[in-house]
Formats: C-alpha cells, sequence, structure tokens
C-alpha cells in the first residue's frame, strides 16, 4: 500500500510524484515506455520558460529529480483501476498495486493514417518518430504527414539530416504556428505538397517505395517517391483502460475539476491525457504540480 500511484512517466506524471514525494507521500510512478513520454522523441525543447534542452535531457533531469525525494519507479503496464470502498487497486499485467490515490498521466499516442500498407510497414520505412529513426534516412528523401506544429517540427529537424524532406498537406494552409512556417523557408530541401491525402504506401522489395497520395478536391493519385514516411496527423488519448469508470467524455479524454481530480474522488488526471485547450510540457506540469500538492494536503 502506497499514498499514491501515479500512471505515466511524462512531464504531467513526473511533476505530480515530485511534488507529492516532496510533502512526505509515499509514491510508485508505473509507466510501460521510458520516463520522460513524447519529451524522448522531442528534438528541442523552445517553449519552456528558462530551459531549452534537448527533449531526452529534460526528461533524464526530470526523472531523476522526481526520484531525489523517495518516489519509486516500476516498469509496468496499466491494464485497469479497481475502486474500493477505502482505496484503488491498480492492476498492471499479473501485478496488483494498492493505494489511496491515483494519478493518470498516460498521454496521448500518435493517430494512423489508416492506408493500405501501413501496418506491415511500421518500423520498416513507416515511423512516427523523428527524432528515433531520422538517422536511418540520412541521404534519402522521406515525406512527413500533417500541418500541424508537430508536422512541421519533425520535418524541420528531419531537413537536417536526410536529403528531402515531402510535407503533405490536406489542406491548402498550414495550420502550425507562423514562426514555424516561416522556419520551412529556411531549408532548400523540403518540399510542399498541398491539397492532398495518403493513399497507400507504396512497397518495393519490402521497403517503402513512396507515397501514393490523392487530391483532395478531384481525388486524382499521385505518387511522391521516397523511402520513410513520417505520419503526425493528430493523437488520441490513451484512456482505454479507464472507459469503464466514466471519467472520459465523447472525444476519450479525462475531465477534472481545479484540482485535477475527476468525478471518480481520488482519482487525478493531467497532462495530454486530459480534456484542455493547450498540450504543451509546461502545462503539463502545471497539472501534476497542483494535483501533487493537493493529494499531499488530503494526507496532513
Amino acid at each position: 500500500m502506497v499514498d499514491l500511484i501515479v500512471i505515466g512517466a511524462g512531464p504531467s506524471g513526473l511533476t505530480a510524484a515530485l511534488y507529492a514525494s516532496r510533502a512526505g507521500a509515499s509514491v510508485l510512478v508505473l509507466d510501460g515506455g521510458a520516463p520522460g513520454g513524447k519529451l524522448n522523441n522531442t528534438a528541442e525543447i523552445e517553449n519552456y520558460p528558462g530551459v531549452i534542452k534537448k527533449g531526452p535531457e529534460l526528461a533524464y533531469a526530470m526523472y531523476e529529480q522526481c526520484l531525489s525525494f523517495g518516489a519509486k519507479y516500476e516498469y509496468g503496464e496499466v491494464t485497469s483501476i479497481e475502486v474500493l470502498d477505502d482505496h484503488k487497486v491498480v492492476h498492471a499485467g499479473d501485478k496488483a498495486y494498492e493505494c489511496q490515490y491515483v494519478f493518470i498521466a498516460t498521454g496521448t499516442k500518435e493517430r494512423v493514417m489508416g492506408v493500405p500498407n501501413e501496418a506491415e510497414m511500421t518500423g520498416r520505412g513507416v515511423s512516427y518518430c523523428a527524432v528515433c529513426d531520422g538517422p536511418f534516412f540520412k541521404n534519402k528523401e522521406v515525406c512527413v504527414i500533417g500541418g500541424g506544429n508537430s508536422a512541421i517540427e519533425e520535418a524541420i529537424y528531419l531537413a537536417d539530416i536526410v536529403k528531402k524532406v515531402h510535407i503533405v498537406v490536406r489542406r491548402d494552409v498550414l495550420r502550425a504556428d507562423q514562426y514555424l512556417a516561416d522556419k520551412i523557408n529556411t531549408k532548400d530541401n523540403i518540399e510542399m505538397h498541398y491539397l492532398k491525402k495518403p493513399h497507400a504506401v507504396i512497397v518495393e522489395n519490402n521497403k517503402v517505395a513512396g507515397l501514393e497520395v490523392s487530391d483532395s478536391n478531384t481525388n486524382e493519385l499521385s505518387v511522391i517517391e521516397v523511402q520513410g514516411i513520417f505520419p503526425f496527423i493528430g493523437l488520441d488519448p490513451m484512456t482505454d483502460f479507464v472507459k469503464n469508470l466514466g471519467i472520459v467524455n465523447e472525444r476519450g479524454y479525462i475531465e477534472v475539476d481545479r484540482n485535477q481530480e475527476t468525478k471518480v474522488s481520488g482519482i487525478f488526471a493531467g497532462g495530454d491525457v486530459t480534456d484542455k485547450a493547450l498540450r504543451q510540457v509546461v502545462t503539463a506540469t502545471n497539472d501534476g504540480a497542483i494535483a501533487g500538492q493537493y493529494i499531499a494536503s488530503l494526507m496532513k
């Protein structure tokens, strides 16, 4: 039995664990991946006040600081939360952990294109992490799908590694912030493809050979010859394991109050998994700080 179990070791979860453990709570952090969450897939953090670091560096610093006040970390993929009269039971594989409070910070997962050959070629030319896999495509041409901030950030990062980056946007304008759009113009090896949608991954000799796209207006098909494809077309909350608790909305995001508490007493949530307007590192840490401090106050 511990006071608090944090599910997810991204910025929000690590901050909640830091604040709660620093205030004297016993804390266990569970995550099925590397501590830091999406920070590990981010090349540069430029908008976290006072800090300019590579994503993995900031992730490790947060992790070390979190553990310095006594929080424990274990690898575990949480499958369900059991709500009992006087405590909660968190199930992860064949293990069960008991606690008084739960903080959910599982974040989001990348949305897939849903086109032929995508699943088969994932990890073999189709990637959802430019920082992870970009170096494999040195001196090759790649395609980035999407017109939002994430897509443009990844395209700019890839442009410094690969021979050429093709950006496929289904609309005739970008959704990304203007300063990112302006950065594209500083890269000679980025080519824009507006009003185009992914239609199929082209495979030759068991390798990605291109992306077939359809025109958003005419549905006419054409092929962009690339060796790598990086979709960044949106995110979905990782909340399947708590949908039975009645704490998520119609889009799958968790709803919380001013203290980051859900409709179920003693279960809190923060970060990208919650229903909010801005999903950034700074807002994730804000959620974790509020919840961690509030949970600690409940035990006094």
